[in-house]
């Protein structure tokens, strides 16, 4: 029997790369509920005690992917943002690249996206394992906002966020330390944005506003900046805009 390309390609990595290949193969056909070993086993040719030798469980495989896509949707927005940063964009310009990015690989990663940002898997808590890589998203966000902030970028907001700070010491330090007032809640504000943004790509990926809208890559940009104005931040538009 002829096996695939894609099989046999599998077969010239390493064992673990070549699972996860086949695992993000079923994701694309089953959806992480119909990812078992036994079916990657059967997608990738091996036994099903190979792949137990090396993801012994099914979390551990869907970890592993959950780690991946978290891991390479940050690396496509830190690459959009270091490349406006090193064009001498401003704080805006930088926040729109870095969200067009995520926008491209989640259209272009589906099925990763929705491990990450869809429906719990059931049954699956994801470790700690999976923090880091996670935060590699609202990382890039919480940089261009300090950014636009010590550049002057912002605006003050008309309506701070009453009583004492609402947020965990882990947000704050993500952020590099609380701001002074005016921009004092500037990192409430910021998790505001980031949510959006999430939310916004569950609206697109999942076909949420394709009846809505005429031109979603536009409304993407135009949410993008509506959502930024809430952190004061001014997001330019009107240049190329996603092809999505």
């Amino acid at each position: 029997m002829v096996e695939s390309g894609a099989r046999a390609a599998d077969e010239n990595t390493d064992p673990r790369t070549g699972i996860k290949s086949s695992a993000r193969r079923l994701l694309v056909k089953l959806g992480a509920d119909g990812l078992t070993l036994d079916a990657v086993a059967g997608e990738s040719g091996l036994a099903v005690a190979d792949v137990q030798a090396v993801f012994p469980h099914r979390d551990d495989l869907l970890t592993a992917l959950v780690v991946d896509a978290y891991n390479e949707s940050g690396a496509a927005m830190e690459q959009a943002d270091r490349a406006a940063g090193d064009a001498g964009a401003s704080a805006g310009a930088r926040l729109l690249a870095a969200t067009r990015a995520l926008r491209r690989w989640s259209f272009d990663n589906p099925a990763e996206f929705t491990l990450i940002y869809g429906s719990p898997v059931p049954g699956y808590h994801a470790p700690q394992d999976t923090v880091p890589p996670a935060s590699r998203t609202p990382a890039v966000l919480a940089g261009i906002v300090r950014a636009g902030l010590e550049a002057g970028e912002l605006t003050p907001p008309r309506r701070a966020v009453p009583g004492p700070p609402l947020l965990r010491p882990e947000a704050v330090e993500l952020f590099g330390g609380l701001p002074e007032a005016p921009f004092a809640d500037v990192i409430e504000r910021g998790i505001v944005l980031w949510s959006s943004l999430i939310g916004l790509l569950v609206f697109q990926v999942f076909s949420r506003t394709h009846d809505s809208v005429r031109d979603e890559s536009a409304f993407f940009d135009f949410a993008v900046a509506v959502a930024a104005e809430g952190i004061g931040l001014v997001v330019p538009l009107g240049g190329e805009s996603t092809s999505v």
